[in-house]
């Protein structure tokens, strides 16, 4: 039975039994408020980690790793994250793009910073001074924390000598 793809959407809509329960292509699809968006996933995200009376969120671009409405990396159309660079050498800096929204392969911009590390935290702060000057602190302390947590040990550990029991 070959039937052509017009005469196959024809028959679907010409059938009383059947449901239809996919979208149409040539609608659009309705944007949200971001506070809207935070009502239905602040209690129940995939991304909580509860512990005792602290909960955490483990979103990508949420720099404090607390589940509020200022820090969410999912609901804003501008948000900043910092990440390892992936040679264990330097950080990403990662923004959302304002435009671009319904494309998640091209939503995100990343930057490499490799230099000296002032020269690192100073290039970061510019960055995010510019476009979410509310979230400069937390970015800074989460690229120092990944410097620190990339750094070598500087010192070597001396062994001790056993001591000499005397009887």
């Amino acid at each position: 039975m070959n039937q052509s793809p017009d005469s196959f959407s024809r028959w679907h809509c010409d059938n009383p039994f059947y449901i239809h329960t996919f979208p149409n292509p040539h609608t659009k699809m309705v944007s949200v408020s971001s506070n809207i968006q935070w009502a239905i996933i602040k209690k129940s995200s995939c991304f909580l980690r509860k512990s005792g009376p602290t909960t955490f969120t483990t979103e990508p671009n949420n720099l404090n790793n607390r589940p509020t409405y200022r820090n969410s990396g999912l609901i804003h159309k501008k948000t900043v994250g910092i990440e390892s660079a992936p040679d264990k050498k330097g950080v990403v800096l990662v923004r959302k793009k304002k435009r671009g929204q319904n494309k998640p392969a091209q939503m995100y911009t990343r930057v490499t910073f490799k230099k000296d590390w002032r020269r690192n935290l100073r290039g970061i702060a510019n960055s995010v001074k510019e476009y979410r000057s509310d979230l400069l602190m937390p970015a800074l302390r989460r690229a120092s924390a990944i410097h620190m947590s990339q750094k070598r040990a500087t010192y070597v550990k001396k062994k001790r000598t056993p001591r000499v029991k005397t009887t």
